[in-house]
């Protein structure tokens, strides 16, 4: 007699698969013939699939680094506006050869251009009062100073790249136009204080946003392109300042590129896709990836996600975390200078940094400062520095990739010093004057190379958890050099230039103490970077 199967025996025949799994199979593990997802850090991705530096980034790099040009407006806009204007006699009491109003008798001159001309003729900022001019230099850099560092943890944190970068912005525009309402000079030192507190910002948010979705053998060349946006805006100021002779006028006109940044192209800005990985949204990281691919005129693979480099590493070390180091993943996702000092790998660079910055940031404000007081046209004299500073940005942009930042950076800095060491040297008369001029500009541009490499290598030295955070840190160093030059400039003689030689050098030999980050990927986390360091991860 045949058996016949029961319904219970049929069902559980039927719910029992066809082939038994081996006993080194497990769920966890990817069955053959199944393909599971491959994890892909951002780098990764873009070398792979997305394009380093296509038609998508070009276009999201100029977007973004628009920015600079704001800077560079409203750093050098006091040049004009806070300038001393030239005066003519009116009366008895003044006389003609005079080069300076001091000891004049009241009513007899007046400004050429009448009292709005600028803050020194609107409030008298002559004589005894001068000392205010350079004290609202330094207030608008020490502001400058704190937004670096307040925006550059919020850009880690909460507001990410284009959320920070979109309030300092708006700031840059109301501060800007709040300014040219100043009853007083009090009110005008508070609202360059908080026009310094968003422009402190604007750049460092601006650099990062425009080079994290570009890949790393094309991002040394980009971040070193931003410089040239900065350097047009200090152009810009220059010619808008020659239309607009009222100093109200000017800060008005000087705000208006900030509004028209806001409303006309941050809308086409996307926010980088490493800010959203490490805050854990990684499907909108995989859009804007996404989006990189197609408008390279690629396409992602369906079987690919992306993860951060530690995830990588884990995955490439062990098949599975424990939940201790899950929980640990989770905490790498946020993170503040304090983990920078923390660990034992970016506290050392921190501090290199912070020192680096300081002393090649004197150097190229204070070089500056002394090229402005030279006897010229001081409107073609902005234009003029803001032009020559440029090919030192070519030049370092074209070795950048080809010496490594290291001895480059080592180089500039050397390059400025020594020039400033041999000037220090050289008299103020006849061809040593001219001589010692030549020296400064080689001085400025030795230390205009070392700006935007700075930024680049910086940037590279730490993860993006805290890139901004350690980035704001090195920007606020390099702001306390810019309050530093102008007591420098004054003290005159060969002090200036002994001083800036001596700064470059050293900061010359502390770069020494720095890694190289040529073709290194950008890291996400601490644990990645600490990965990297004990050579655990897998290429």
């Amino acid at each position: 007699m045949t058996n016949v199967p029961t319904k219970s025996s049929t069902e559980s025949d039927l719910r029992s698969p066809l082939v038994q799994p081996s006993k080194e199979t497990t769920w966890n593990k990817p069955v053959q013939g199944l393909q599971q997802p491959q994890k892909l850090t951002i780098d990764d991705m873009l070398q792979q699939h997305c394009g380093e530096f296509g038609a998508w980034q070009l276009r999201h790099f100029v977007l973004a680094s628009l920015a600079w040009a704001l800077e560079g407006l409203h750093t050098m806009v006091m040049i004009f506006a806070d300038q001393e204007p030239e005066f003519r006699c009116v009366g008895t009491g003044c006389a003609e050869w005079a080069k300076s109003v001091c000891g004049l008798e009241a009513g007899s001159w007046e400004w050429v251009g009448g009292a709005g001309s600028s803050t020194v003729a609107q409030w008298g900022l002559v004589c005894g009062e001068k000392f205010k001019v350079g004290l609202v230099q330094a207030v608008f850099f020490g502001g400058c100073m704190i937004g670096a560092g307040i925006f550059g943890h919020l850009s880690d944190s909460s507001l990410g790249r284009k959320g920070a970068l979109t309030i300092v912005c708006i700031m840059n525009a109301v501060f800007g136009c709040l300014t040219a309402l100043a009853p007083n000079y009090w009110i005008y030192l508070l609202l360059r204080l908080f026009t310094g507190l968003s422009t402190g910002g604007t750049g460092l948010c601006s650099f990062v946003l425009a080079t994290e979705p570009i890949g790393p053998r094309s991002r040394g060349v980009a971040g070193m392109s931003t410089f040239y946006f900065f350097s047009s805006g200090i152009a810009l100021v220059s010619g808008i300042a020659y239309l607009f002779r009222s100093w109200r006028a000017l800060y008005i006109a000087s705000s208006v590129p900030a509004i028209l940044f806001v409303v006309l192209v941050l809308p086409f800005v996307y926010e980088s896709p490493r800010w959203y990985l490490i805050r854990g949204r990684e499907s909108e990281a995989m859009k804007v990836m996404s989006s990189i691919a197609e408008g390279n005129g690629k396409h992602l693979p369906d079987n690919i996600i992306l993860a951060l480099d530690e995830e990588v590493n884990n995955d490439s070390t062990n098949d599975t975390q424990t939940d201790k180091e899950e929980h640990e993943t989770k905490q790498a996702l946020t993170g503040s200078l304090i983990d920078v000092i923390r660990s034992p790998v970016t506290r050392i660079r921190l501090f290199l940094a912070v020192f680096i910055n300081f002393f090649f940031a004197t150097v190229y404000y204070g070089l500056s400062l002394n090229a402005v007081n030279l006897d010229t046209n001081l409107y073609l004299t902005v234009l003029i520095n803001a032009v020559a500073e440029m090919p030192a940005y070519l030049i370092t942009a074209l070795l950048l990739d080809k010496t490594g930042r290291k001895p480059l950076a080592i180089g500039t800095q050397w390059f400025s010093g020594a020039f400033c060491l041999v000037g220090s040297l050289m008299s103020n008369i006849g061809i040593w004057k001219v001589l010692r001029m030549l020296c400064g500009v080689c001085g400025i541009f030795g230390s205009a190379g070392t700006y935007n490499l700075l930024f680049i290598y910086t940037a590279e030295l730490f993860p993006t958890v805290v890139r901004n955070a350690a980035l704001g840190a090195a920007t606020q160093a390099a702001q306390f050099g810019a309050i530093l030059a102008p007591i420098i400039v004054v003290m005159g003689g060969a002090w200036p230039f002994t001083i800036f030689g001596v700064f470059g050098i050293a900061g010359g030999l502390l770069s020494l103490f720095l890694p190289e980050t040529l073709n290194q990927p950008l890291y996400d986390t601490f644990k990645g970077m600490q990965d990297a360091e004990n050579g655990l991860r897998v290429v």
